[in-house]
């Protein structure tokens, strides 16, 4: 008897769990249920989102050394703990070095997550040179009417870039609602970005928030009449020489580019970026991007402060700086370890692509960067 009771009460609190998913699955936001499904974040998630190519219509190849450099076993023996799939340098026009692991190789996709912030940065400076944005002091509402009202009106295009906005963008990435999953899952980026609300004076604090390139992204296409993609494939991928279109993702389908996180490629390719701001702006004999706006871009926003009100020594527009060594790094960065480092002192580019990142910091850099760097500066040695 004391049996048939405690087996109705197992079915009848299972019963009650099924109605409960059921209900959650009927009512609970679609973005949180996508993440659920898929649970965790990964370089190969571009299949499950539309996305739209980014042309490469004029391929260079890279020269490549005859005996390439391989990496030192101490280096990569800690560069192996955070799961790499690919490390290449580029070293004088010529790829010197080139690893992969994890079944990836040469012509494999990869997301390179929040190094795209530092390509959009670059496209946001190509736009600017070629005057369809007319100065990075503008008022972001010039572009984006929603912008244009109350303290939003005092947002520049410049406190975008330098992640100054004062916005109220939820940045975290281990939360189920948090704005940031809902950018990654959901499919309605506009509504996301455009009902922002600015809790701090613009232009004073950095802040890293992934709405700010979003929005930089709304305003690129504002600007210029084109999707984010076809405006890089124009004036920025294919004048680079890559090989291969890359993908970027959207939100939905004929949607927006996923601006702060989504350009889709892989390490040959991707070099190409590196070099270019390595080369300052130039790529086969063309100027694609001003001096200027690359010095810029890549040099401390020294006039804003950090969260403990000291003084922005690391970050530029869109693009990370740290000094190791003696060496100034100017490199772009990725949740999951996608880097780009550009290397002025050894006319070099580092990419290094993965599927972690060090959860610990030296300052406002991962420590796995030092790793990086260590194992790149013993090779060009």
């Amino acid at each position: 008897m004391a049996k048939n009771v405690n087996l109705k009460r197992v079915v009848r609190v299972l019963v009650i769990m099924i109605i409960l998913l059921g209900l959650f699955y009927l009512f609970a936001p679609r973005y949180v249920i996508r993440a659920l499904i898929y649970q965790h974040v990964g370089i190969d998630d571009y299949p499950i989102f539309e996305n739209r190519k980014v042309r490469a219509e004029n391929y260079h190849s890279w020269a490549f050394t005859e005996n390439k450099t391989k990496i030192p076993a101490h280096h990569l023996k800690k560069m192996k703990k955070y799961e790499p799939v690919s490390f290449l340098i580029v070293q004088n026009d010529t790829v010197i070095s080139e690893h992969y692991w994890d079944n990836y190789g040469p012509d494999s996709y990869s997301n390179l997550f929040s190094s795209t912030k530092s390509i959009v940065s670059l496209l946001i400076g190509i736009a600017n040179d070629k005057g369809y944005i007319d100065s990075l002091d503008q008022a972001v509402g010039d572009y984006l009417p929603e912008y244009n009202k109350g303290n939003k009106s005092k947002i520049s295009i410049k406190d975008l870039l330098t992640m100054s906005s004062g916005l109220s963008w939820d940045e975290s990435y281990g939360s189920l609602f948090s704005t940031t999953t809902q950018a990654y899952y959901g499919k309605d980026l506009e509504s996301l970005v455009m009902d922002l609300e600015v809790i701090e004076k613009p232009g004073e604090r950095y802040k890293y928030l992934s709405g700010n390139t979003q929005i930089l992204g709304f305003l690129l296409t504002e600007a210029t009449g084109m999707t984010m993609a076809d405006f890089a494939g124009k004036y920025l991928w294919t004048p680079i020489g890559a090989r291969h279109d890359a993908l970027w993702s959207l939100d939905k389908k004929e949607g927006i580019e996923k601006a702060y996180c989504c350009f889709n490629s892989n390490a040959r390719d991707i070099a190409r970026i590196g070099k270019l701001v390595l080369d300052s702006g130039q790529a086969y004999g063309k100027q694609l991007i001003s001096k200027e706006y690359l010095l810029n871009a890549t040099q401390p926003a020294d006039y804003l402060v950090d969260k403990n009100g000291k003084e922005n020594n690391f970050y530029g527009y869109q693009w990370w700086i740290v000094n190791y060594k003696g060496t100034t790094v100017k490199y772009a960065r990725g949740i999951l370890g996608q880097y780009i480092f550009v290397l002025p002192d050894y006319d070099a580019v580092v990419v290094r692509l993965g599927h972690l990142r060090s959860e610990k910091y030296q300052g406002h850099h991962p420590i796995d960067v030092f790793v990086y760097l260590d194992a790149a500066f013993a090779m060009l040695n």
